[in-house]
């Protein structure tokens, strides 16, 4: 059996309180899946939507669809290297986020599971799904989950992925305003809304890295190619 994930988090400030959605579509069900976390991080409410939603589905062959370049990195390139040294990176620093990344791994055992880059709020109907989901839980907006029949589903294009390939924007990136602003120093990643912050964090630090993001799908690659070699 054929399933199809899309998942998606979300979290006002980083930390800040946060959601997660999920929608899960077999061949004819639909389940979508949410949840909350008082203080939180994107990196972790992206986590959970995944690990989340793939402890739900049996053996099958599964798709998970994530805007999440960290997620898909870390699962599919660098969490054999942390298990290996027993979750400390090359700074003897704990891994961030241990504790998920462990439930994801639990969560893919004995499945095939494929993982996609999606771009987000690019016209995916299910990413655009999840975000909805993991934004009305984050900031405690009401909202129904849908559990039952494809045919029933009233986002009937649901598995359309054929916006898949994110426009670039023409706007220069030097121009652009900021989403925010990531460092990493000594293999600690940290997000900051203005530049002030970030400079006073990496300003004379030696083997500091730093860029802005235009954008959270770019924070997130942003991180992603920080902490690719932190293992």
């Amino acid at each position: 059996m054929q399933i199809k994930i899309f998942t998606d988090g979300a979290s006002r400030g980083n930390p800040g309180p946060g959601g997660w959605g999920s929608v899960i579509v077999s061949e004819d069900r639909v389940k979508e899946l949410g949840g909350r976390a008082d203080s939180t991080t994107n990196n972790r409410m992206e986590l959970t939507a995944c690990a989340e939603a793939l402890e739900t589905v049996k053996d099958a062959d599964i798709t998970v669809y994530t805007d999440s370049s960290y997620v898909i990195n870390g699962i599919t390139k660098w969490v054999r290297g942390w298990k290996a040294n027993g979750w400390v990176t090359k700074t003897k620093d704990e891994v961030l986020n241990r504790d998920l990344w462990e439930k994801l791994v639990l969560a893919t055992e004995g499945k095939n599971v494929s993982w996609e880059y999606v771009g987000g709020h690019s016209g995916i109907a299910g990413n655009e799904r999840c975000d909805e989901i993991a934004t009305s839980f984050a900031d405690k907006v009401v909202i129904e989950l849908f559990s039952g029949a494809l045919s029933n589903y009233p986002i009937k294009n649901i598995l359309d992925l054929s916006h898949s390939v994110e426009k670039i924007s023409k706007k220069s990136h030097s121009n652009a305003k900021a989403y925010s602003y990531v460092s990493m120093i000594d293999g600690s990643v940290q997000i900051y809304a203005t530049w002030a912050e970030c400079e006073a964090r990496v300003k004379g630090k030696s083997g500091a890295r730093f860029k802005k993001a235009i954008s959270q799908e770019q924070e997130q690659e942003i991180i992603a190619d920080f902490t690719k070699n932190v293992l």
